[in-house]
């Protein structure tokens, strides 16, 4: 791969994505997979004023073997080295920069049961301290080709081959051109105004329906606001993009209020293993029923993690005709899959989709109707002919979607 390129990919990450500010420590967590693009985004937040930037390096055939011999007790500690390293956090707001690269099918052979009750163990220790940090920081997810990834993907391709046109799509996705700041700063202000349009109506609820099985009705909240794009962190009020790449525009809906069924029409990596040709029904919001071809069992497991987990964070619009879905791939990633097509999360809700939700603490924000979980898992639900109509209050009618694309 063109080093130069990586090397617009690495300034956008650290420019758009983080926006480094002068004298911030960031935290970079990433497989083994590009070791030299990592240097590059360890170099660039240097060159954007960082005091200390930390890699925090993963190996996932070492995670595996952690998940298969430890011990659900030596899996459920919460160490004084991460109490410490999470009270860091907090004191100094780090900036996060997570670069994915995961196997889709890396955990596969695991137990998920000795996994979700050892991740339900430590949630009370860390849930206090990421309450503390709830979007008072910078983070951003982005990709980087590996190797078992790519192989996932072209399988027909050499180990080499199948990374480098991995590369490529990662790129192109991320809108890594000529000058991709500029890009990203018109990709943004288009969604802005995808936002604006939206929060005028003021809808009450959303209405899906799909050819697929998809009939679904999820309510809104009342203060709440979409957004998309960039955002703002809380206190510093420093402008940064979340995810590189990112085409939805999204809200946190109205817990307790989604009824219907849901057809899923990609597969979901989840605790490294594919969920495959799912669906789930809603009553009152939670969800009471669910069907897979595969791995069904990690699917009920997942809507178990806790009592918001069966219920939605996350309401996503992104149009069928998006330049993701486009490229025909199927990237067993949801940072790409979620983005190339309307989405749902299962989980915690985003309170920044609040109106003013800066004067409410994480507790009001659960009682104005946020939903509150210890997982935040996105799935695909966008299909060619969906169907997607907002109610307003007073029972106005508008067609926000159809044909799968933006119909306003």
């Amino acid at each position: 791969m063109d080093k130069k390129r990586l090397q617009k990919y690495a300034e956008l990450i650290v420019k758009c994505g983080l926006n480094v500010q002068k004298g911030q420590e960031v935290i970079i967590r990433c497989d083994l997979d590009q070791p030299e693009f990592v240097a590059m985004c360890v170099e660039e937040c240097y060159k954007r004023g960082a005091e200390r930037v930390k890699v925090e390096w993963a190996y996932m055939p070492i995670t595996k073997l952690n998940y298969i011999y430890k011990s659900l007790e030596t899996l459920s500690e919460f160490s004084a080295v991460e109490k410490a390293e999470w009270e860091r956090k907090v004191e100094k707001l780090s900036c996060l920069l997570w670069l994915d690269s995961d196997d889709p099918d890396g955990l596969s052979g695991t137990d998920s049961e000795k996994i979700s009750k050892a991740n339900q163990a430590r949630f009370p220790y860390i849930k206090p301290y990421r309450d503390q940090i709830e979007n008072k920081y910078q983070w951003c997810i982005a990709a980087v080709p590996g190797k078992e990834w790519a192989k996932k993907i072209y399988p027909g391709l050499s180990p080499e081959a199948a990374v480098e046109k991995l590369w490529e799509d990662i790129l192109l996705c991320s809108r890594v051109d000529d000058d991709p700041v500029k890009a990203w700063d018109k990709h943004n202000k288009n969604l802005a105004k995808h936002c604006e349009v939206l929060n005028g109506y003021k809808f009450a609820k959303l209405e899906y329906k799909s050819a697929n099985g998809t009939d679904f009705t999820v309510g809104l909240n009342e203060k709440g606001i979409f957004l998309g794009g960039g955002e703002y962190a809380l206190g510093s009020n420093i402008y940064y993009n979340p995810n590189i790449p990112s085409e939805e525009v999204f809200t946190t809906p109205m817990r307790g209020i989604a009824d219907g069924k849901v057809v899923a029409t990609k597969p979901l990596s989840y605790q490294g293993k594919l969920i495959e040709n799912f669906w789930m029904r809603f009553e009152n919001g939670k969800v009471v029923e669910v069907g897979a071809e595969k791995n069904k069992d990690l699917l009920e497991k997942m809507v178990s993690m806790d009592e918001g987990a069966a219920y939605l964070g996350e309401v996503a619009l992104i149009a069928y005709d998006s330049p993701i879905n486009n490229t025909g791939i199927l990237f067993y990633n949801t940072l790409f899959d979620e983005n190339a097509s309307c989405h749902l999360a299962l989980g915690r809700g985003f309170n920044n989709c609040l109106e003013n939700y800066e004067n409410y603490s994480v507790e009001e924000c659960e009682k104005l109707g946020i939903n509150g979980s210890m997982i935040h898992v996105d799935f695909m639900i966008g299909s060619k002919d969906m169907s997607i109509v907002g109610v307003t209050k007073d029972g106005k009618r508008v067609q926000i979607f159809k044909n799968g694309n933006w119909a306003i």
